[in-house]
């Protein structure tokens, strides 16, 4: 029988070229590989891995104000990084526009087609933020994944970068931003990276180069995410909410950490 310390687990962002995935395997070095799709990435494993994903799972029919419940409960932690946690809409707006946009102008239409299914399902109306927006093909890429696939539910759990920072650094948000207007703040950046070592990442496997198709942040992110994973698997993580909330196809709704 495998028991938490013999469980394979990962922690996985999504990234340019898909996604990058920090995998921590029994007795051995961690790995970190991209995947051009989070199904790759599962077939990698074995099937009892455990994975955290900085991805939101779970799609509501109807939004209030800030978003999904999950998001709500963790803004509140972060103080000034609170602006990290985007709202995402409802399903309806997400899955609006699923076009393969080959230029900017069909990119901007999609993004007011989105917009305007948000506000007729939410309230107060709001629409979809750039940011949102442009991770939508990745939220219904593993949205699409979990109602083809319920068994992955109880393996694929969504948590966030800065939330797991926030645990790891005794409850406190990080004081530092990890971007500014859009750019990599290498204090920031250090200031993360000097945690994960304190967590017992070890300090060569965080000055590697991040492998081609992801940047610095997305591999210190994934860091992150793989030491939440690591206490899902050991029993030892936490819910925003607890217990999970569940969506209209009964995946759970919940960040995690």
């Amino acid at each position: 029988m495998t028991t938490p310390a013999d469980r394979i687990s990962a922690g996985v962002d999504g990234c340019k070229g898909g996604w990058i995935a920090v995998i921590a395997r029994p007795h051995a070095p961690l790995e970190v590989c991209v995947f051009a799709a989070f199904s790759d990435l599962l077939d990698a494993l074995p099937g009892d891995a455990i994975v955290a994903v900085d991805m939101p799972i779970g799609l509501p029919d109807f939004t209030r104000h800030g978003g999904r419940g999950p998001e709500a409960l963790v803004r509140r932690l972060l103080g000034e990084r609170q602006s990290s946690v985007f709202s995402i809409p409802s399903r309806a707006a997400v899955y609006a526009d699923e076009s393969a946009f080959v230029s900017i102008e069909a990119w901007y239409d999609a993004h007011r087609r989105a917009s305007e299914v948000a506000r007729r399902t939410s309230d107060p109306p709001r629409g979809v933020s750039i940011q949102a927006f442009g991770i939508f093909s990745k939220i219904r890429e593993i949205d699409r994944l979990l109602r083809d696939r319920p068994d992955l539910r109880t393996r694929v759990f969504e948590s966030h970068p800065e939330v797991a920072f926030w645990l790891l650094n005794g409850g406190r948000a990080m004081s530092l931003p990890k971007k500014i207007k859009n750019r990599v703040n290498p204090a920031g950046m250090e200031e993360r990276r000097a945690l994960l070592a304190e967590c017992g990442v070890p300090p060569d496997f965080l000055a590697l180069r991040p492998p081609r198709g992801a940047d610095a942040d997305d591999f210190l992110d994934a860091t992150a995410m793989h030491l939440v994973a690591r206490r899902i698997a050991e029993g030892a993580a936490r819910s925003f909410p607890s217990p999970p909330s569940t969506d209209g196809h009964g995946m759970p709704v919940a960040i995690w950490c």
